[in-house]
């Protein structure tokens, strides 16, 4: 959009950001988000890769190790929670830089863990910071996202995540016989160094946050003339959105203006698909291990969950177009249960293993970015952080007890094959769930929007 003449006296940021076109301005928030992203998703899942080198170090049992889970995703889920409703009091981008510098600093650290106390510790609180990135970055991707594309953007760009989980695999996978485990942390904590520079540097700001806020309007002259220079505004120029802010605790507005049974069913789907997500990751290799493949490979068929993962939400990106949020997640979250269920069979050869796990990823994995754009989508300005975060972090109980559980049949000596067809579980009631959302947001998949309508995001 752009004028000529006199300066605007009014601008609707809303109906801006929604029909530009992509500029050099998103393409930079797109990149410094992806990146931050890669290595939230490197960090995270680094403790899973280096279990069975860590434990052969330590001399420690296989079971142990749920404690150092438990505590990565307890921190995740207080940064999920607290520090996206902090974003939508104080903004974005501060939370973004800082929670980058944060983990970078603790990922550091636990390169020189000493013992499973300090590992335990250390996971806790830069977990805090790791579980500050997604559900900012995502309502930051969607808010500066042309409407038209802003679902397939989401779920494009916070593929990042799984992305950096599956190079952490094959990184680690390289790093461990040469230079140990503990490098698999020097590199994970160098690298977001860097990034929290170059994002400290050019993030731009949301502007509809802004604008809602009523705070900082030099801040948003600033990147409204990069976004758009030929934009004619000065002094004069008055700001709007087509939403509202709210008082009051964030979190409680989910609750409210008929939000509460969505917000619920939510919730319930991101606790089973993070449950049986962060299952997966955590204890993948250190089973596949304990079934007879060498270190390894176990490590390797590990990180292919997580690039199945990544193909799979682009995949999903491309169906939820089509078919919406609830008809393709319905189908994905019902073939993850069958695929899990597939891993632990007893006569798959490596090959046959290797592609059950890639669909597993495919399915979970990739269906998590569909579960974050959902609730960007369905929530407003004012409550996207926390509406994401929220998903989030009741998603990390389900990271927590998990990993917990594995821990606990591992040390029952359960059987691999038993094993996976509980872990298949959840991902059956994720698929019960939807089913119950598809119908309580009224269930009809929406066809292509022309070029006059907008793009249909929720159903």
């Amino acid at each position: 959009m752009s004028t000529s003449g006199a300066a605007v006296s009014k601008l609707n940021l809303t109906e801006l950001l929604e029909g530009s076109p992509i500029g050099p301005l998103h393409v930079r928030l797109f990149v410094l988000c992806m990146a931050s992203l890669v290595m939230d998703g490197f960090d995270v899942q680094a403790i899973g890769y280096v279990g069975p080198a860590m434990l052969a170090d330590w001399g420690i049992p296989a079971p142990n190790l749920r404690w150092v889970f438990m505590a990565g995703n307890a921190g995740v889920l207080i940064g999920s929670l607290v520090f996206s409703m902090v974003a939508d009091k104080v903004g974005r981008r501060p939370v973004l830089v800082w929670a980058t510098l944060f983990f970078s600093a603790l990922t550091l650290a636990t390169a020189y863990a000493r013992d499973l106390n300090e590992l335990l510790v250390l996971r806790l609180i830069a977990g805090i910071g790791l579980g500050s990135i997604m559900p900012n970055a995502t309502a930051l991707i969607g808010e500066f996202s042309p409407k038209r594309s802003r679902v397939a953007l989401m779920m494009c760009i916070t593929v990042g995540f799984t992305v950096g989980a599956a190079i952490s695999g094959f990184v680690a996978a390289w790093l461990i016989p040469h230079y140990g485990w503990r490098s698999v942390f020097v590199v994970g904590g160098v690298l977001p160094l860097v990034i929290a520079a170059a994002m400290a540097w050019g993030l731009p700001e949301s502007l509809q946050f802004l604008a809602v806020r009523k705070r900082r309007f030099d801040q948003l002259t600033r990147w409204l003339k990069k976004l758009d220079p030929t934009l004619k505004i000065d002094a004069s120029t008055q700001y709007a959105a087509s939403e509202s802010s709210r008082e009051g605790v964030p979190i409680s507005h989910l609750f409210r203006d008929g939000r509460g049974t969505v917000t619920v069913l939510i919730w319930i789907v991101n606790f089973m698909n993070i449950l049986i997500l962060y299952s997966l990751s955590n204890w993948l290799p250190i089973v596949l291990n304990g079934m007879g493949l060498d270190e390894t490979t176990a490590v390797i068929i590990g990180a292919v969950l997580q690039v199945g993962g990544t193909v799979g939400a682009f995949g999903l990106a491309w169906a939820i177009a089509r078919k919406g949020f609830t008809a393709t997640l319905i189908a994905t979250f019902a073939l993850a249960a069958a695929s899990v269920t597939s891993i632990g069979h007893p006569g798959l050869g490596v090959g046959a293993l290797t592609l059950v796990v890639f669909v597993a990823g495919w399915c979970i994995i990739g269906g998590q970015p569909g579960l974050n754009s959902l609730s960007a989508s369905y929530y407003p300005t004012y409550l996207r952080s926390t509406g994401i975060g929220a998903g989030l972090g009741v998603g990390r109980m389900g990271a927590i007890v998990g990993p917990y559980i594995g821990g606990a049949l591992l040390a029952a000596q359960w059987a691999p094959q038993q094993l996976f067809w509980a872990a298949a579980l959840p991902a059956l009631v994720s698929t019960a769930v939807m089913v119950a959302l598809r119908f309580v947001l009224g269930g009809v998949a929406p066809r292509a929007p022309t070029a006059a309508e907008p793009a249909p995001l929720v159903h």
